[in-house]
């Protein structure tokens, strides 16, 4: 007689990092509140935020939940590391401040665990708060020359891809199990914030995990309605970490065949913002990633001796149009299968 065995309960921590998120913050755990599947725990953690955010919130019908105070702004990577440190559940869900998740958010994220069990990465579709009607993002996807994208980006909402997968979870939004992003070592807090997610789903990518794309978990999105979507903060920390990523990740030979796009593509940009404010940010972006070049020597040299994926292996998560990138087209295909994380796969150097 065969045996069944009850699948594990779904157990969920999910983890909002605030920084002088203003009355975003509220509305967020507001919509939590509504959730039809409870996570086990709420845990907001507070950057030392100054607008008094924090000290307003009302955590009151969100059972499990708790405020976290920082003595400093960890920054977005910082602040997620500490609250994966003080978290209960199996899963991690990170959520924006800024974001406005559905009701059965979580229940749809948790039914797509349940039928992809060996994926430990989620991502969900984010909506335009302001304008459901345009698509915010289908999770990061990754330009084989070096370039990241929220996919979908601005696109009409009719243009929702269907489920499938994609090269990492956008942060905002995001489910990751809890033993793999504490084996992974979690978020690299030297990025402070921006392409953080990225970063890290690279890293995984190269040990052999993959992340779907959930439509039906949805999430409207307020988009940088904290820092600004061009300012100077986000255009030079978005240059500097986009670097950092490439030259950190990249096996060697897909970084010398890329690499010539890769410089085309990025004065491309400041050609294109001449003369404006953004390209001094650029540079500025560009400086502090240089000036710190033997940090992300040190940190690529464990990344490729632990990787599992070759370049070409790699390559196959990403796309390679130029054209897909400036539009922020989605990025979302047919789940393939990959060796199970562990197998032994050829790498190059």
């Amino acid at each position: 007689m065969q045996t069944l065995v009850a699948a594990s309960p779904f157990r969920a921590s999910v983890i909002i990092v605030n920084y002088n998120g203003g009355d975003y913050i509220q509305s967020a755990v507001d919509h939590l509140k509504t959730q039809t599947l409870k996570p086990v725990e709420v845990l907001i953690v507070d950057n030392a935020s100054t607008d008094g955010s924090a000290d307003r919130l009302d955590l009151s019908g969100l059972e499990g939940a708790r405020l976290m105070r920082m003595d400093d702004n960890l920054g977005f990577a910082g602040g997620n590391n500490a609250g994966v440190r003080e978290a209960r559940g199996d899963w991690l869900i990170l959520l924006n401040p800024d974001t406005e998740p559905r009701p059965d958010w979580i229940e749809k994220l948790a039914d797509a665990a349940r039928r992809y069990p060996d994926v430990t990465q989620f991502a969900s579709a984010q909506f335009d708060a302001e304008n459901p009607d345009r698509l915010d993002g289908t999770g990061d996807c990754y330009s084989v020359f070096g370039f990241p994208w929220r996919g979908g980006f601005g696109a009409k909402a009719s243009d929702l891809p269907e489920e499938g997968e994609c090269f990492s979870p956008c942060g905002a939004t995001a489910m990751i199990r809890k033993d793999i992003f504490e084996a992974a070592g979690g978020f690299d807090e030297s990025y402070f914030c921006y392409c953080e997610d990225v970063d890290l789903g690279y890293r995984l990518r190269l040990q052999g995990e993959r992340c779907i794309f959930v439509p039906g978990a949805i999430v409207g999105h307020h988009g940088s309605a904290i820092t600004g979507r061009q300012s100077d903060f986000t255009v030079r920390l978005g240059t500097r970490n986009r670097l950092t990523t490439y030259l950190k990740n990249t096996p060697l030979l897909l970084l010398i065949a890329s690499m010539p796009g890769h410089i085309l593509l990025t004065l491309y940009l400041y050609v294109s913002a001449f003369g404006k404010p953004r390209a001094k940010s650029i540079r500025r972006g560009l400086s502090e990633a240089f000036g710190r070049f033997g940090g992300t020597m040190k940190a690529r040299r464990k990344v490729q001796r632990e990787k599992k994926l070759s370049s070409w292996q790699i390559s196959r998560a990403m796309h390679w149009s130029p054209i897909t990138l400036s539009r922020r087209r989605p990025h979302v295909w047919r789940a393939r299968r990959y060796p199970a994380p562990g197998t032994s796969l050829s790498r190059d150097s």
